[in-house]
């Protein structure tokens, strides 16, 4: 069964986008060669749902990131070797070495440059060899989680070929019968073991990009737990994009697993809603997180209704598109997974008594289950109080501090139910009814 998570969750939580500044695969994405960028694709694509496999991962990061270790390899060389093995070859010694003098007398009559691509391909494949050789022996002093993966390539560089591959010299020249005997050599019999070596160097260059990032950003690592304990604890917890975000504490369980969030405009409810959907998704991956400390009882899912916009093509109004998503949600729950659902001001494209109908009676009702995990944020502090004999909702707001006439968000959550109301204290501050008084006539 795969992570469910959906495109408008993606895109509001800004996920994926390695060209898309601000995006969380953009920050991450910090790797040196494209099978590196290809793995980590499909970590960003795949959450895990393991509780044993989101562990194991998250401790070998937390290994790469203690050892402080240096991506070894020349990514020139690396694109030369991947070349250069995706080049065709016969399928015995023979036909390899007629095509090889035949590509080398080309290159004496027509300059042609596939003779040297040859020389510079096989050149690159046994320097990369060499520094995989020095780096797994290396890590024999390093015990840790990644000591299987070091044994297997131990054991693979460990064979005759490998080991008499390794022991060339690129500085002298290398004679055709040698370059015709490597090109089928690698291209056929060895073919696997390159792959995997080139496999292991994919990981290496993740583990060591990511755990820079950490170290760099002072990220750390999840704990995943059951499922059915219905757990999210976070000390700290910030937005990894915004530099010098203010951490805060949440704690979701059984029997208190509805947080209800308030707070005026623009005091970060929608960003500590992202904050809380980003980390899940990455302690999902194994990655670091954004926390001083993250515990989670795995889901099944993540879902949230944050910026709803109406749908022209089919007719939505931004209300109804708000409806529509409210029920994509609740069909989702009803469904018996285990989901963490986040829904950002609810109803707020209608008016303020169906928009607190609709607010109070949809919360009370996602409620009701309790294997699912819950974040509802509104400024419409009234469904708060109507909500207080919900036992297993929890409230926190987010505070407005008033600094003579102007508005100060502190980002930093606080029980209860907030009383702010500056809506049109901002309106005067911003000058609105003096211009539209000044020209009218």
């Amino acid at each position: 069964m795969n992570f469910s998570i959906d495109r408008q969750t993606m895109d509001e939580l800004n996920l994926l986008g390695k060209f898309r500044q601000g995006s969380v695969y953009h920050l991450f994405n910090q790797v040196k060669t494209r099978g590196g960028e290809r793995l980590l694709d499909t970590m960003f694509q795949t959450p895990l749902e393991e509780v044993d496999a989101i562990n194991q991962r998250s401790s070998i990061f937390r290994f790469f990131q203690d050892a402080r270790l240096v991506f070894p390899f020349d990514v020139q060389q690396l694109a030369q070797m991947r070349e250069y093995l995706d080049t065709g070859s016969g399928k015995n010694v023979l036909f390899s070495m007629a095509d090889t003098l035949w590509k080398k007398g080309l290159s004496t009559i027509a300059r042609d440059e596939r003779y040297r691509k040859n020389v510079q391909g096989l050149q690159a494949t046994i320097v990369t060899v060499k520094k995989s050789h020095a780096f797994v022996a290396s890590m024999a002093s390093l015990s840790g989680p990644y000591d299987h993966r070091i044994a297997a390539m131990k054991q693979l560089l460990g064979t005759r070929e490998m080991e008499q591959l390794a022991d060339m010299d690129i500085y002298q020249a290398l004679p055709v019968k040698t370059l015709a005997t490597y090109d089928h050599l690698l291209k056929n019999k060895l073919r696997q073991a390159i792959d995997d070596l080139l496999a292991f160097i994919d990981e290496l260059d993740v583990y060591i990009a990511v755990s820079d990032v950490a170290r760099a950003r002072g990220f750390h690592y999840a704990e995943a737990l059951a499922p059915a304990e219905n757990r999210l604890s976070a000390t700290g917890l910030h937005h990894p994009c915004i530099n010098n975000a203010v951490g805060n504490d949440i704690d979701m369980k059984q029997g208190s697993n509805v947080l209800f969030l308030t707070g005026a405009n623009m005091a970060g409810k929608s960003t500590l809603m992202k904050s809380v959907g980003i980390a899940l998704y990455l302690a999902h991956m194994g990655f670091p997180v954004a926390a001083k400390r993250l515990v989670f009882s795995v889901r099944e899912g993540l879902y949230s209704s944050i910026n709803v916009s109406d749908n022209i093509s089919l007719g939505y109004s931004h209300f109804y598109a708000e409806v529509v998503r409210v029920k994509q949600a609740a069909e989702a729950t009803a469904s018996g997974k285990r989901l963490l659902l986040m829904f950002d001001e609810l109803f707020k494209g209608t008016n303020v008594k169906d928009a607190y109908d609709g607010t109070l009676a949809v919360t009370a009702a996602f409620a009701e289950y309790t294997g699912c995990l819950f974040i509802v944020s509104t400024h419409i502090i009234e469904v708060g109080e109507a909500l207080k004999e919900q036992p297993n909702i929890q409230f926190r707001y987010l505070p407005t501090v008033m600094e003579g006439s102007r508005p100060r968000y502190t980002y930093r959550l606080e029980e209860g139910i907030t009383e702010d109301r500056q809506g049109m204290m901002i309106i005067r501050n911003e000058g609105i009814l003096e211009l539209i008084n000044s020209n009218n006539p």
